[in-house]
């Protein structure tokens, strides 16, 4: 048996191997991005312990398309606007990236989702089944 100094010197030397290992965490994510072809501004801000991203604009409307979102599989949303309509929530730091999941409006349907910012500062915004995902790069709003 290790003696209480015997111990210490025997559990230093993993101590401080401990401390050295920085932990990861993603890069932050928040502040406002320009989707894909500049359609509509994404404000990624807190809600509750997560982040969530919500429509603040729509820049480029779908020519004869209603401005609401018309593809959600609950008929008693199809009336909500876009504009303020959560596309990304329950955003988690996953260690590299932000984990969570992402809302299409033009099909309806949600996907779970990785988000990281890139070293250009764009953010790469994934939406994925199984191991198949889709990126789409977004630009920061300057």
């Amino acid at each position: 048996m290790f003696s209480q100094s015997g111990l210490f010197a025997a559990l230093a030397p993993a101590a401080l191997f401990v401390t050295v290992i920085p932990a990861l965490a993603a890069e932050p994510i928040n502040g406002r991005w320009t989707t894909v072809e500049g359609k509509a501004i994404v404000l990624i801000a807190p809600c509750g312990k997560n982040l969530c991203g919500r429509i603040e604009r729509i820049m480029k409307p779908t020519p004869g398309r209603p401005q609401t979102d018309i593809n959600n599989p609950d008929p008693a949303l199809r009336s909500k606007p876009l504009a303020g309509l959560a596309l990304l929530s329950g955003f988690h730091d996953a260690g590299s990236f932000w984990k969570g999941t992402i809302y299409d409006p033009e099909s309806g349907k949600s996907y779970t989702s990785k988000a990281n910012r890139k070293p250009d500062g764009t953010l790469k915004v994934q939406g994925c089944i199984a191991f198949f995902c889709k990126a789409q790069v977004w630009t920061p709003v300057r």
